[in-house]
């Protein structure tokens, strides 16, 4: 049987909500993760400085049972695991959402042994500057949720948490399921309600519509340009956006959460002057719109706006979103402002 692990915590409320809240959100991706290392402490608190309205955990599974923070279940790229001695008969090949993979895996470790890893710069070769931050012990989502309320207590604003659980049909599937821990912690921490500062989001859809009959906290489908959901063979992203899946969508859901392409096609020149009818549509099926990922290195920047990424985020502004994720919040805030 798998034990939830959940620290003991002090429950305090959040400041309360201000009567206009920032619009759109900044959501600060896996933290100020342009900056420090991704999903770090040092990348939470540093993009609560910068103005972050949420910061964003992804979530894995230790072996017993703990939510925990990284990028992937595969921990080779973002930890020092590979550097230890001790742990190299864990390397391993495992099927993710019909991917093999071949490293370290979260779910073959208790808690206990994670915090003996070390975090490091995923991107090294694209942020250089970010690996003489490395070397900090990978956080529990209860962590960052106490991260966020210092952070209120701090800034006297709210700020909030925009967890995103990985593969939890994979994981359901290995015997750790992540609907039940989750819901412990939001209720522990008073997370559950339709106001709370918290955004939940997933790219799988029964996931979702699981939490939807359990909490009325706020739920958002993660949608990219091409795919689908991989609990659902057959369905793709592109047949959820239409104005038809988008309504089916606002039956479990608040937000539809896409990504950029999704909003403003890209073309070989750069990008298209036409963007698509999905935030009209979903505004009305009754959903806010979130847009991912802003970023400013060129790889991820269309070629007609780089070096411009306040551009880019500000042409989404005009066209109605409500929050955009950012690798960099304080290019974010400002471009809002």
């Amino acid at each position: 049987m798998i034990r939830f692990i959940l620290a003991a915590v002090m429950v305090t409320a959040f400041p309360a909500a201000a009567p206009t809240p920032p619009h759109p959100l900044v959501i600060a991706h896996r933290g100020a993760s342009g900056e420090r290392p991704e999903h770090t402490r040092a990348a939470y608190e540093l993009a609560i400085d910068q103005g972050a309205d949420f910061i964003e955990p992804d979530l894995v599974m230790s072996r017993d049972g703990a939510l925990i923070v990284r990028h992937e279940n595969e921990i080779s790229g973002t930890t020092n695991v590979a550097d230890r001695p001790e742990f190299a008969d864990r390397r391993t090949t495992r099927t993710i959402d019909g991917v093999a993979t071949t490293g370290w895996f979260t779910e073959d470790f208790t808690l206990a042994e994670l915090r003996t890893l070390r975090a490091r710069e995923r991107l090294p070769s694209l942020r250089p500057g970010n690996t003489a931050f490395a070397g900090e012990t990978i956080l529990t989502f209860q962590e960052v949720i106490d991260i966020a309320r210092a952070g209120s207590a701090r800034t006297g604003l709210v700020i909030g948490v925009a967890p995103e659980l990985k593969h939890p049909t994979y994981f359901a599937e290995i015997g750790l399921p992540m609907v039940a821990p989750l819901v412990e912690i939001l209720r522990t921490n008073a997370l559950t309600t339709a106001d709370s500062p918290i955004i939940i989001q997933c790219f799988e859809v029964t996931t979702l519509r699981a939490l939807d009959r359990l909490i009325e906290a706020p739920l958002a489908q993660l949608m990219s340009l091409s795919g689908g959901p991989a609990d659902l063979p057959g369905q793709t992203y592109a047949g959820m956006v239409t104005p038809e899946g988008l309504a089916e969508l606002a039956t479990y859901a608040d937000w539809a959460a896409v990504e950029t392409g999704l909003i403003i096609p890209r073309t070989e020149a750069g990008t298209s002057s036409s963007p698509t009818p999905v935030i009209e549509e979903a505004h009305k099926a009754g959903l806010k719109v979130v847009v991912w990922t802003f970023r400013a290195e060129d790889v991820f920047v269309p070629s007609d706006y780089r070096g411009d990424l306040s551009g880019w985020i500000r042409r989404f502004y005009g066209l109605g979103v409500d929050a955009v994720f950012s690798d960099f919040p304080d290019v974010a805030v400002a471009a809002r402002s």
